[in-house]
């Protein structure tokens, strides 16, 4: 098996603020998209705890528009749960493009959905080599493969954010950014 190599680190976003986030007013814009392209959502989220998906749930109608939501915070649960590789982990970090990545194709593998987004990162200072409130997401659609399920292309969107300021609180900050990053709008 070839261990995947890691992205350099490249500038990463800036972290919105959580009152320049996406208000509730900007969700059934996004909610209308997604109905009008049949795109259905799974999420694998680690520092957002479920804000994410949480987000969606609270427009009407949200059923058809959201099929699970996966919270995975420990290294363990992001491999039992979503298939990502020790390997990826230790070679690039759990706050990573790569693992972000590999956790929204295991969401996508183990879910109907056609649409993921995925959040890995830290809201504090333990680890010296990542600044505290560094996020990483990935946004991969899934294609028909002929059969029931679908797999997720080769390629997914992904982004790194870190924080302008102190944001208050990060995980709902990230959150905000999953949808500011428009997944819905990276359908093919």
């Amino acid at each position: 098996m070839q261990l995947a190599t890691c992205a350099p680190p490249r500038q990463s976003q800036p972290l919105v603020a959580a009152t320049e986030g996406i208000a509730m007013d900007d969700m059934p814009p996004i909610a209308d998209y997604m109905k009008g392209h049949r795109l259905m959502l799974v999420t694998a989220e680690s520092c957002t705890a479920g804000l994410i998906a949480s987000r969606l749930a609270e427009v009407p109608g949200a059923g058809k528009l959201l099929e699970c939501a996966y919270v995975v915070y420990s290294p363990e649960a992001k491999q039992r749960c979503l298939g990502v590789r020790k390997e990826t982990i230790e070679r690039c970090n759990l706050t990573s493009e790569e693992v972000a990545r590999e956790m929204a194709a295991g969401a996508l593998a183990r879910s109907d959905a056609n649409l993921a987004v995925s959040n890995t990162g830290v809201t504090d200072d333990t680890d010296p080599r990542i600044p505290a409130g560094t996020q990483c997401f990935a946004w991969p659609f899934a294609v028909p493969t002929g059969r029931s399920r679908c797999a997720a292309k080769p390629a997914a969107s992904t982004a790194t954010a870190t924080p302008s300021a102190k944001p208050r609180p990060i995980s709902r900050c990230a959150a905000y950014r999953s949808w500011k990053g428009r997944p819905h709008e990276r359908h093919p």
